[in-house]
């Protein structure tokens, strides 16, 4: 049995990084596969594919989800319909349901619900959200930058492939990735799908239960088309690009064995909430390119899940002794599964 204090490690404030380097592809990989370690930089993935391999990107685009209403600083995390948003508010308590609250830009929005966990429910009162958060709205940050979105940050807390709206976060693993890189990618022999899954709130939660069972993970909305799960089904081996495209895809292969599908994966276009722990036997996904996660959070949990609690903790203490760039500006880490 774990608990929340076994996923605890050590990490200096300095190496949490606030910026992204100058060149998407200049970032830093550390390889862990068991007890060996290696220091090599993003460009070395291609010397870890093979001929057959599926790489499965996550192609959701954040949307500047973050706004000033009045005073209130609001960050919406979840799409009910055209006009409804779960978002989540730093004076949450100060705010009623029935309240009117209005943007800079003169829009208002009606206040329908309040949850402790999920924030506000919020209904815009105009034709197009997306339209007016491209001009009202700020990229959501990691509250860990402790810094406002700056110009830069429009296009680098964004994937080069990104395209379907919806997410409140970036998928941080596909942010090394340059359009020469998926180009190399192919090259070498591999298969390339793009899958979706919009970020939602549960990515930055802290888990505050002691025990793990009594953590709510947030739904977020996944999608796997047919024609791509017949390409990951023939795959030689699944390299998942980050906690949310190998979250979709273990969604997608607990879907099959629900269904009685002798396969990898089967098409899935729902919510999960999926909360991937040290006992998980994954079904789908072989190594898994993500970057560093949060102490005690359940992105470690499920790194650890993946390629060995013992391990992981080995890992991100020589990644901070060798000062590696820690969350979703830093570096990233290339594991491969531990076969219990």
């Amino acid at each position: 049995m774990y608990h929340t204090s076994d996923f605890d490690f050590e990490l200096p404030t300095e190496l949490i990084a606030s910026h992204p380097l100058h060149d998407r592809d200049a970032s830093r990989m550390l390889v862990v596969n068991g007890e060996n370690i290696h220091d090599k930089h993003i460009r070395d993935f291609l010397d870890y594919l093979k001929p057959g391999d599926v790489v499965v990107f996550n192609n959701s685009r954040v949307i500047p989800a973050r706004f000033m209403a009045g005073d209130h600083e609001i960050t919406l995390h979840t799409s009910v319909d055209d006009k409804n948003w779960w978002g989540l508010c730093k004076k949450f308590n100060k705010i009623n349901i029935g309240d009117t609250l209005t943007t800079e830009n003169g829009t208002t929005i009606s206040v329908i619900d309040k949850d402790d966990d999920s924030g506000l429910l919020l209904r815009f009162n105009c034709d197009n959200v997306f339209d007016l958060l491209d001009k009202i709205g700020k990229m959501p940050l990691p509250p860990y930058m402790k810094r406002e979105e700056e110009t830069e940050d429009r296009e680098r807390y964004q994937t080069v492939y990104a395209q379907p709206l919806g997410s409140m976060a970036a998928p941080t693993a596909g942010l090394h990735f340059t359009d020469e890189l998926l180009q190399e990618i192919e090259n070498r022999g591999a298969k390339i799908v793009k899958i979706t899954l919009h970020v939602g709130a549960g990515t930055w939660m802290p888990v505050k239960t002691e025990d793990l069972s009594q953590h709510k993970m947030h739904s977020e909305w996944c999608c796997i088309t047919p024609e791509q799960a017949d390409i990951i089904n023939n795959a030689t081996r699944i390299i998942a690009v980050g906690t949310t495209s190998m979250r979709t895809l273990e969604s997608a292969s607990q879907l099959a064995k629900q269904n009685g599908v002798n396969a990898r994966v089967m098409p899935i276009c729902q919510t999960t909430n999926i909360f991937i722990t040290p006992g998980y036997k994954f079904g789908a996904v072989d190594v898994l390119l993500t970057n560093f996660h949060l102490p005690k959070s359940t992105l470690f949990m499920l790194v650890s899940a993946f390629a060995g609690l013992d391990e992981m903790k080995s890992a991100y203490k020589h990644a901070v002794d060798e000062k590696y760039r820690f969350f979703s500006y830093g570096d990233c880490c290339l594991l491969f599964r531990k076969d219990s």
